[in-house]
C-alpha cells in the first residue's frame, strides 16, 4: 500500500507545527518550495524537500502528479510565505486532484485587500473608510478625503509589511516614497490602500469553518508601525461583546465566500463598535496555534490537517485557561552579540515555550513588520493575573546585546 503523503506548499512559522502534526497522524510530509534552503529549520525533521516554481500552477500539478506514482496524496495545504497567493494556488491544486480544500476564487479575492474591502462594504460589514491609490498624487488626495491620520499599506501583502500610520503630510510623503520609490518589493503592479485609522482595542478572531474558536486581545505597541507585542486568549469580553464579534466574523465569511478551513480576522473595537481591519483566509502564524491549544484545548493545526485529508475534525473545547505570548522585539538595529536566559525562562513554572528566531552574530534591521521579532515567550495558567506574572518573570530573565552598525562618514 502506498504511503499517505501530505503536500506542503512553501512555508511559514507554522510549517514545523504542521510537519510534526502530520507525522503524529501517520502522514509523510513533503515540502514543495521555490527555495527549500529558506526553511533550514526543517532539516532536523528530515523532510523530503522538492524545489519547484510555486508560482507556476502547471509545474506544481506536474510535480504532484509525479509524486502520485509513489505516494497516496492524502491532502495538500500551504503557507503565506513568500506570497499570500499560495493559498489560492493550494485551492486550485485541491480542485485539480479532487481533494478537500478552499475555493481558490474566494481566496484570491480575499488576498486583494481592496477587493476584500469592496465585498465587505457591499455586505454591510463595518470597515474603515478607504481609497485605492496607484500614484503619489492619488495617495495625497485619498488622505485628504479621508482625513489624517491614515493607514497607508500595499493592497496585497501580509505580516504588516509596508503598513504605516501617517499622522501628517510629511509622514505621508515619506511612506509613499518608500512604497513607490523602489524600496518596497512588489510582486505585482503597485497598488496602495489608504484607510481611516480605526482606534480601539485590537482583537484577533480565529475560526475553523463557520465556528469561532477563540478571540484574543492583541497589543501592537506604539505607532507608526504595527508590530504585535502581546496576545492574550481569551479576550475579556462580555457575552454581548463576544456575540457581536462572532456575528461580524461570520458575516465576513459570507461576504467573502469563505468558510472552509481556518480564517483569521483582525478588528478593532472603536467608538462606533467593532470595525474589521483585515480578513486572512488562513491560520494565523505562531504563536497563535499554540495559544489556542493552551487556552481552549483545541489543536488548530492537527484539526486543520484532518480537514485537508478529508477527515472529521474535533473542535470541542477541553480547557479553560488564560494563555498569553510576549513578543521579543529589539530596540535598535545592529549585530546581535548574544542573547541569553532562554533556558532559565523556560524553567519558570507555567511557561509553555521560549522561542528565539535569531542567533548571535546575525544582523538586525528593523522594518516595522513581523520580521522585527526576535522571539517569543508563551505562558498559561487558570487566571490572567497569574499568567501575566509568569510571563513577566520569564521576560525579565531574557537579555541580549546589540552592537549598532558603524556610522559611515563620507
Amino acid at each position: 500500500m502506498a504511503r499517505r503523503a501530505l503536500i506542503l506548499i512553501e512555508g511559514a512559522s507554522n510549517m514545523l507545527l504542521y510537519v510534526q502534526a502530520a507525522k503524529r497522524l501517520g502522514l509523510h510530509p513533503i515540502s514543495l518550495s521555490s527555495d527549500p534552503d529558506r526553511y533550514d529549520y526543517l532539516a532536523a525533521e528530515n523532510i523530503e524537500e522538492i524545489r519547484v516554481d510555486t508560482d507556476n500552477l502547471s509545474r506544481l500539478i506536474h510535480e504532484c502528479s509525479r509524486l502520485r506514482a509513489t505516494y497516496d496524496i492524502a491532502g495538500i495545504t500551504g503557507f503565506p510565505y513568500p506570497s499570500e497567493s499560495v493559498h489560492a494556488t493550494v485551492g486550485a491544486l485541491c480542485q485539480y486532484f479532487d481533494l478537500p480544500g478552499p475555493n481558490p476564487t474566494s481566496i484570491q479575492r480575499c488576498c486583494d485587500k481592496f477587493v476584500q474591502r469592496q465585498l465587505l462594504a457591499q455586505a454591510g460589514v463595518p470597515i474603515p473608510a478607504y481609497r485605492l491609490a496607484t500614484t503619489a498624487t492619488d495617495v495625497e488626495s485619498s488622505a485628504s478625503e479621508i482625513g489624517l491620520p491614515v493607514i497607508v499599506k500595499p493592497a496585497v501583502g501580509s505580516g504588516s509589511c509596508g503598513v504605516r500610520l501617517c499622522r501628517n503630510v510629511d509622514e505621508l510623503a515619506e511612506h509613499t516614497t518608500y512604497l513607490l520609490g523602489g524600496k518596497h518589493i512588489w510582486r505585482s503592479l503597485p497598488r496602495i490602500l489608504v484607510e481611516e485609522f480605526a482606534q480601539g482595542p485590537h482583537h484577533s478572531v480565529e475560526l475553523i469553518g463557520s465556528e469561532v474558536i477563540g478571540i484574543a486581545v492583541a497589543d501592537f505597541g506604539r505607532p507608526p508601525h504595527f508590530v504585535c507585542r502581546e496576545y492574550i486568549y481569551p479576550a475579556r469580553l462580555t457575552d454581548d461583546e463576544h456575540r457581536i464579534i462572532a456575528d461580524i466574523s461570520l458575516g465576513c465569511l459570507q461576504a467573502l465566500g469563505l468558510g472552509w478551513g481556518p480564517t483569521n480576522i483582525d478588528l478593532r473595537w472603536t467608538k462606533r463598535g467593532p470595525v474589521v481591519i483585515e480578513v486572512n483566509p488562513r491560520l494565523a502564524g505562531t504563536p497563535i496555534p499554540q495559544l489556542v491549544q493552551l487556552a481552549y484545548g483545541v489543536d488548530f493545526v492537527t484539526e486543520h490537517i484532518k480537514l485537508v485529508i478529508g477527515e472529521e475534525c474535533d473542535l470541542r473545547r477541553t480547557r479553560s485557561h488564560i494563555a498569553a505570548a510576549r513578543i521579543l522585539v529589539p530596540d535598535r538595529d545592529g549585530i546581535l552579540d548574544w542573547i541569553d536566559g532562554g533556558s532559565r525562562a523556560a524553567a519558570v513554572s507555567g511557561v509553555a515555550e521560549v522561542n528565539f528566531s535569531i542567533e548571535p552574530k546575525m544582523p538586525i534591521v528593523r522594518k516595522g513588520d513581523f520580521t522585527d521579532r526576535i522571539g517569543y515567550i508563551i505562558a498559561a495558567s487558570p487566571t490572567l493575573a497569574r499568567t501575566n506574572a509568569i510571563l513577566q518573570r520569564a521576560v525579565d530573565l531574557i537579555d541580549w546585546s546589540i552592537t549598532p552598525f558603524p556610522i559611515l562618514v563620507d
